[in-house]
């Protein structure tokens, strides 16, 4: 029979429901016997003892909340009788040393990529045309129609074969029920158009509403993130639109480009202002779009070391259980590639508090500690002037499925960057140039995070959910990770990866970790498409340094 209740530390004083526990029930756990005082649904915990007005609660073995009320044994937890507590923190001593995983089975293990001439490695080979300022992006849209489903990179879908049907079932003069029973039949996909380019991914467009009107720093970051996915190594080239009198002006980019290497890459910079009109800029860019395509082409992917992985760890739409099962296993998945010479970034600032003491004593020296430290109090500084606040981080869908404070969620969500030492820490948008695990200050915002770390170098994305997210990128893999079988099987199109079995007591953390890196080294050598990619789920949203929570 499987475990119905989970003490995730000794020293925590609530236990997690694995199951639907009834009002009544006796639970024993550790030589206690809990009588639980109302329904606990999975997900969500229950106090192991009495607990008076004010004390302390603890999870993950760290401080998450305080009692708002007494609250008896065996009472489940809830935002009415907790508020979110985290403990304070400040320089300690330095605490790296750790255990690296057995690495034998991934030891000569490797990945076909796409070598750049910086030396980096991309697990994919994509071109790029991007804007500079949000007056261009009806010409990136001009320029899409216009080549995408030309070059064959159009997506087969059923869709406009389904609205079609409508159309015609309208006009048969069915009535709207009559349409509503009946349309849901399968259509056949209309045939995909082979590739133009066999060994280019795709064409991508990143679309953004910045690089004018908002601060001259945002302008700056702006230029900053653009860099870093035209230097990035899953990038061939690019093209870049101006409109010319913006803030994020061309000049701007190119310093950020000599900061991260990009400039031994093709970017084609064109000019509407200085080009004239809208169709001398759209053929010129198609143009020369299309002849940077024929270099591109040229490459091939070639065995390369698992140390030139860069993982990004993210995770949104968080249940109860990601910080048991999901996370956790990230945890020990980036702890495998961080031991085999890769890298691995995790994000999310105002999505690790309460756990700064554990993270800013795992950095390698006092200046990388202090500079996490510093982030993390302007962060929650800028928060808390905007009126709000790191407690009010968890969304509607979190606290419905357990994390009910933010330390709860944080330290969760803490657990995928497993037990290594940190080796950097970086502000937004700056580029990940050490290997091993690195910390970079981005929202918790899903997109905007996913976006940022992709643009610090990340070039696959591992991105646990509980509730389902479709969340993905245009130049790098998102792989989806899910918490529970429940939800790898109700959004089997979106969900790659099912760490279920770890809650159902049928596999270990350590065993998910590894076949999560299997899956990662097929991902980035072409073998497998990960499901963000065949929905083209290309999100793009670059972070204004207001706050974002």
């Amino acid at each position: 029979m499987n475990q119905r209740v989970l003490k995730v530390q000794q020293e925590d004083n609530i236990i997690v429901a694995l199951d639907d526990l009834k009002k009544g029930e006796e639970i024993e756990y550790n030589g206690l016997t809990i009588t639980l005082k109302e329904d606990v649904s999975s997900k969500h915990k229950f106090t192991e003892s009495d607990l008076k007005k004010g004390e302390e609660i603890f999870m993950y073995g760290v401080l998450v909340g305080k009692a708002q009320y007494d609250i008896p044994a065996g009472s489940m937890i809830s935002t009415f009788n907790v508020k979110h507590a985290a403990a304070p923190f400040k320089l300690g001593e330095r605490k790296t040393s750790w255990t690296p995983p057995d690495i034998s089975k991934f030891s000569s293990r490797t990945f076909k990529g796409y070598y750049r001439s910086d030396g980096s490695v991309g697990t994919a080979n994509y071109w790029i045309v991007l804007p500079l300022v949000f007056c261009e992006n009806r010409n990136l849209e001009v320029m899409k129609n216009a080549l995408v489903t030309q070059l064959g990179y159009g997506k087969n879908d059923h869709y406009q074969s389904f609205a079609s049907n409508l159309i015609n079932e309208y006009k048969a003069g069915k009535s709207a029920d009559s349409i509503l029973e009946n349309s849901m039949q399968s259509v056949a996909k209309n045939p995909q158009s082979p590739r133009i380019f066999a060994n280019v991914d795709g064409v991508k467009f990143l679309n953004h509403d910045m690089g004018c009107g908002g601060t001259r720093q945002d302008a700056q970051s702006l230029c900053g993130l653009l860099a870093g996915y035209i230097a990035h190594p899953n990038v061939a080239g690019a093209t870049v639109l101006s409109l010319g009198c913006q803030n994020a002006q061309y000049s701007i980019l190119q310093e950020e480009l000599d900061k991260r290497n990009g400039t031994n890459k093709p970017v084609i910079f064109l000019e509407q202002q200085a080009i004239g009109t809208e169709e001398k800029l759209i053929e010129e860019a198609i143009k020369q779009t299309f002849v940077g395509l024929i270099e591109a082409n040229k490459n091939e992917r070639k065995e390369a070391p698992l140390s030139k992985l860069k993982l990004g760890l993210e995770c949104g739409g968080s249940d109860g259980f990601s910080g048991i099962s999901a996370n956790p296993s990230l945890g020990y998945t980036s702890d495998l590639l961080v031991s085999l010479g890769g890298t691995t970034i995790l994000s999310e600032f105002p999505e690790l508090c309460g756990v700064e003491q554990e993270l800013s004593d795992r950095c390698v020296d006092e200046e990388t500690a202090m500079r996490f430290i510093e982030l993390m109090r302007a962060y929650a500084r800028s928060a808390e002037n905007a009126g709000s606040g790191f407690d009010m981080n968890p969304s509607p869908g979190n606290i419905k499925d357990g994390l009910i404070t933010d330390a709860i969620k944080s330290a969760g969500a803490a657990k995928k960057g497993g037990t290594s030492p940190i080796v950097d820490v970086l502000d937004y948008p700056q580029m990940v140039t050490k290997n091993g695990l690195n910390l970079l200050c981005t929202p918790g915002n899903d997109v905007e995070s996913t976006t940022a770390m992709i643009g610090s170098g990340a070039n696959v994305v591992l991105f646990t959910t509980g509730l389902g997210t479709p969340t993905g990128n245009p130049i790098a893999p998102v792989i989806k990770v899910s918490s529970n079988a429940k939800l790898a099987n109700k959004m089997s199109d979106i969900i790659d990866i099912n760490t279920g079995g770890i809650i159902e007591g049928k596999e270990t953390i350590q065993e998910v970790g590894e076949r999560i890196l299997d899956y990662v080294i097929a991902v980035a050598s072409g073998e497998i498409e990960c499901k963000a990619t065949i929905n083209q789920q290309d999100d793009f949203i670059p972070w204004k340094r207001g706050v974002s929570l």
